[in-house]
């Protein structure tokens, strides 16, 4: 061996530079190229195309309480694979998988802290997991916080993202749309308010309950939002779909959405609706304060 042959693998290695995976982040709407940092302390929104990517759930309640501080709500534990189902793969391997890339226990997780000085419980659905469907575990979430919510005394804020139920428990799956409904109506008959923030995607049976029971629905920008997909509509009515049906902008144009607030927005716009909706002075300090403990472990 010449000593060319020995030497080469060295100097490749010294001039091989570790490259993150997610160094960049290619816009799928425009196809620019933005730095992952960019975009991350833009709240995950591309700059120059304003697409708003999607959020983890730690990401997402960092962005919404106050100093990015809040105590997590334990959430009741369920069977891990009632029906014992397996198609290509087994689904506890599925669940070990999503466990392992998201580091949540299932879809929904769960928050109480401050918002601009005012508690809340806030729900966010992250869609990393299973593509954020509804099983028991994350049907057990949304009904938790709805339930502390009621306990404590102030507003609900969920954050819907779901491509519907989860097939791999069936009709245990299904169960969850009436559990989670009556939920919302006991916060309701609390009086207390319901804020429903729509993003990319919601559908499925999570649009078919909880995530369409809202006093205040607001979605983001482009979000898609509906019950089943354009194209199964379209094979089904044999017609072509306006442009835009089903998107966030064409929602509320048609009275189906509120409102539809930019991220970089929605702290604030969250912030004054619970204000709003509870009567309460700007500059109240909530008396549930001193208990927040309490309701968390």
């Amino acid at each position: 061996m010449s000593w060319i042959s020995s030497v080469r693998p060295k100097i490749r290695s010294l001039l091989r530079r570790e490259v993150p995976e997610n160094l960049w982040i290619k816009c799928p709407e425009s196809g620019q190229l933005v730095f992952y940092k960019d975009v991350e302390a833009n709240q995950f929104v591309i700059p120059g195309s304003n697409y708003h990517m999607r959020m983890s759930a730690v990401a997402r309640l960092k962005s919404m309480f106050d100093n990015a501080t809040w105590f997590d709500i334990a959430v009741p534990e369920v069977p891990l694979d009632p029906l014992k189902f397996r198609d290509e793969r087994r689904y506890v391997d599925r669940l070990k998988d999503a466990r392992s890339k998201t580091g949540l226990n299932d879809a929904v997780k769960l928050g109480y802290g401050k918002l601009d000085g005012f508690a809340v419980v806030i729900g966010v659905q992250d869609f990393d997991f299973m593509g954020g469907s509804l099983g028991m575990a994350a049907g057990e979430a949304v009904i938790k916080g709805l339930e502390t919510a009621v306990e404590k005394n102030c507003p609900f804020v969920l954050f819907a993202a779901s491509g519907g139920a989860r097939m791999q428990e069936g009709i245990l799956s299904l169960m969850q749309m009436p559990r989670t409904t009556i939920a919302v109506q006991k916060l309701r008959e609390a009086r207390k308010p319901y804020i429903v923030v729509l993003t990319n995607p919601t559908t499925g049976g999570v649009t078919a309950s909880y995530a369409m029971l809202g006093d205040v629905h607001i979605a983001e920008p482009g979000a898609l939002i509906g019950f089943a997909g354009p194209r199964v509509i379209e094979q089904t009515i044999r017609e072509k779909l306006p442009d835009g049906f089903q998107k966030a902008e064409y929602l509320r144009d048609h009275g189906m959405v509120d409102m539809v607030v930019h991220r970089h927005e929605l702290r604030a716009t969250v912030a004054k609706l619970c204000r709003l909706l509870t009567k309460a002075p700007a500059a109240e300090t909530p008396r549930n304060l001193p208990a927040l403990e309490a309701a968390v472990t």
